[in-house]
């Protein structure tokens, strides 16, 4: 099976091609898009525009943010760090955090813990 969207819930496997996501993402409109949620965990893709304001707010569950394209700096509660295509950023849940200094278009695989679809 590869898709774009996963509607099927805890399938035996999906397989997800990061352009298709993209796509998808682009015609949504909206910052976050999940595109695969099961009962242990729910991916999807966060796109903040150059100069952008991260409207974050904690979250309820553990994420881990793969940084596929852009540059700019995060706040993790006291510290800050800047990131850029490869970083891997793991916030533990209820840590204060957000995007800042969006430097360049932010493009982030973004890994919650436990099936949320509607956080971001």
């Amino acid at each position: 099976m590869r898709a774009t969207l996963s509607t099927q819930r805890d399938p035996e496997w999906a397989a997800f091609e990061l352009p298709d996501v993209m796509a998808q993402h682009e015609q949504a409109g909206q910052p976050w898009l999940p595109f695969l949620t099961v009962s242990t965990m729910t991916v999807g893709v966060y796109v903040l525009p150059e100069a952008g304001v991260d409207p974050q707010e904690p979250h309820e569950r553990d994420e881990l943010y793969y940084v596929v394209s852009g540059k700019a700096k995060l706040s993790v509660e006291s510290d800050s760090m800047g990131v850029g295509p490869g970083s891997t950023v793991y916030v533990k849940a209820h840590a204060d955090h957000r995007f800042y200094d969006i430097e360049e278009e932010l493009k982030v695989l973004v890994f919650f813990s436990t099936a949320q679809p509607s956080e971001g």
